[in-house]
């Protein structure tokens, strides 16, 4: 069955796509939201007609237990996500500026600090056709090599997605530089390029577009995408690069847009890779249109209302 918005975006080819790390309750001033990167990702892509599936870890208590019916609800492929008897289902409080940008206190340590590399986390690796993490699971040394196992364990043909995710002291030099060798994509936005670049030991450059052909030289990368926030993205792909406006729009807060532009952007990367013609504008369109559909939304997982193709379509 095509998902809500895939008429627009796509063409109902589902492709099996594996959100993996962290599922947790963002708490903000005014409501509890669930999210993550990887739920929010594969909420998103199952939105655009593809199965998107939570490969996470949640505890057997009250937020593990509404986690998992909300996902259900949502229609989430959860058949793979962990439960954890010794360890609570994690939790973020939010506080949100002016500007609806969002600021994260992670709690720690939780549930999806102890993923366990499984047997059916192996099959489902090894037929999965795109994974995306990011650091921020990657923070305690059991779930790091966990998602190190089930990189590996990928097919040659399976898109690895690396979203940085650079929050609180949950990252460093050797977590980025090993990701970013396992991964075919890179995704950080604007603050994050000259961190991750000091951090890589990189020559200073205040040049997104050089940094971008920086990362991908080192390493060995297909895709690196700059994101902006308003302010759109840039793509590069070997001597290919692509920039975009963004799309404006009354912001409510911007939790969850940027693993929403992630999977647009994964989404139309999938359908490049099958059909031989990778578009960057397309790609680039996409990615901006859905994130700013999510930044103009309360939460990162909202449920669409009819005629959000039509939305969609038209925003600017």
């Amino acid at each position: 069955m095509k998902g809500p918005i895939d008429d627009e975006l796509g063409d109902g080819m589902k492709k099996k796509v594996v959100g993996l790390g962290e599922v947790l309750w963002d708490l903000l001033p005014e409501r509890t939201c669930l999210g993550g990167a990887p739920a929010n990702f594969a909420y998103i892509t199952t939105l655009l007609g593809d199965q998107g599936i939570v490969a996470s870890r949640v505890g057997e208590d009250a937020r593990g237990v509404e986690a998992r019916r909300l996902m259900q609800e949502l229609g989430l492929d959860i058949e793979h996500l962990q439960g954890d008897r010794e360890h609570v289902t994690g939790t973020v409080k939010v506080e949100l500026d002016a500007a609806g940008i969002a600021r994260f206190e992670i709690a720690h340590p939780v549930a999806w600090d102890f993923l366990e590399w499984t047997s059916d986390w192996r099959d489902l690796a090894e037929t999965a056709d795109a994974v995306c993490f990011g650091s921020l699971a990657q923070r305690s040394e059991a779930s790091r090599k966990t998602i190190r196992e089930f990189l590996r364990a990928t097919s040659a043909d399976a898109v690895k997605v690396f979203d940085v995710n650079l929050r609180q002291a949950f990252y460093s030099r050797e977590i980025l530089a090993e990701s970013m060798r396992l991964a075919d994509i890179v995704k950080l936005n604007d603050e994050e390029l000259p961190r991750v670049m000091s951090l890589g030991g990189f020559s200073p450059h205040g040049d997104e577009l050089a940094g971008a052909r920086q990362l991908i030289g080192a390493y060995h990368l297909q895709l690196v995408c700059v994101t902006r926030g308003g302010r759109g993205s840039l793509l590069v792909r070997g001597e290919e690069a692509n920039e975009h406006p963004g799309f404006r729009v009354q912001v409510a807060d911007t939790v969850g847009a940027g693993d929403a532009f992630t999977a647009g952007l994964v989404h139309e990367y999938l359908r490049g890779a099958e059909s031989g013609r990778m578009d960057l504008s397309e790609m680039n369109e996409v990615a901006n249109r859905v994130g700013a559909w999510i930044a103009s939304e309360v939460g990162a997982m909202p449920v669409p209302k009819s005629g959000v193709e039509r939305a969609l379509a038209g925003i600017g």
